[in-house]
């Protein structure tokens, strides 16, 4: 079974750097409400043209239902979640209502101890709670490979701190791929070459499944139950 981790560069050079602190003093654009994404390649679009990556097609995805949205690409490619631990509190400036957290797929490549995962993301939503920001914590499964009790302490870390913080949980970003199948070769044509980043036609199914709990993550956000 094709095992989808991550994603992309270790290191953030200079010109990516710049790149984000470009983007987030980039003028505010009028929406009803403004959304982080907080994440790693895959969330950043790794690989392809700029339309074609996460953040722009949910925000069409969420813009064809009729949400006036703005969706801020939060996404470092290498990112661990101690990365985004580091840079949650500058990236949730004043008009952001809500975040979409997708941190972890690094960690598990890198096989850094659940216990300090769990510390890492349960700090970037103590940060959220703080400001009282809704999230929608998107988690992931470890593979096998790295033991029973590694498994079932890493796997347990997202519903265990949504539950804790009463944030809105979604099992896997790749959950809109793998209820297509678990065939390499029918999965394959929603990845690029690396097999590890979904291409566009890949980030559109991803997207269709995060969308309706983005929509939940919006209602809220606006104080709707």
């Amino acid at each position: 079974m094709t095992q989808f981790l991550s994603y992309g560069p270790w290191a953030l050079g200079n010109k990516a750097l710049i790149a984000a602190v470009a983007l987030f003093a980039a003028p505010v654009e009028a929406a009803d409400v403004h959304i982080l994404a907080l994440g790693d390649s895959l969330t950043q679009g790794y690989g392809l043209i700029e339309q074609d990556g996460f953040v722009p097609q949910l925000r069409d995805w969420l813009s064809q239902r009729g949400h006036d949205v703005r969706v801020v690409n939060g996404g470092v490619s290498g990112d661990t979640t101690a990365g985004g631990l580091a840079r949650v509190a500058w990236s949730l400036t004043p008009e952001i209502d809500a975040m979409i957290v997708a941190l972890g797929g690094n960690d598990l490549l890198r096989g850094i101890a659940p216990e300090t995962v769990r510390a890492n993301l349960d700090g970037i939503l103590q940060v959220a709670a703080a400001q009282d920001l809704q999230v929608l914590l998107i988690g992931m499964q470890a593979p096998g490979n790295y033991g029973a009790e590694y498994k079932s302490a890493f796997d347990a870390i997202y519903p265990d701190l949504a539950s804790q913080y009463g944030a809105l949980h979604l099992n896997s970003f790749f959950a809109g791929l793998t209820e297509i199948g678990t065939d390499p070769a029918t999965l394959s044509a929603f990845m690029q070459p690396d097999g590890i980043h979904p291409n566009a036609d890949g980030v559109e199914k991803i997207v269709g499944h995060i969308g309706p709990k983005v929509e939940e993550l919006i209602a809220r956000s606006q104080g709707q139950p």
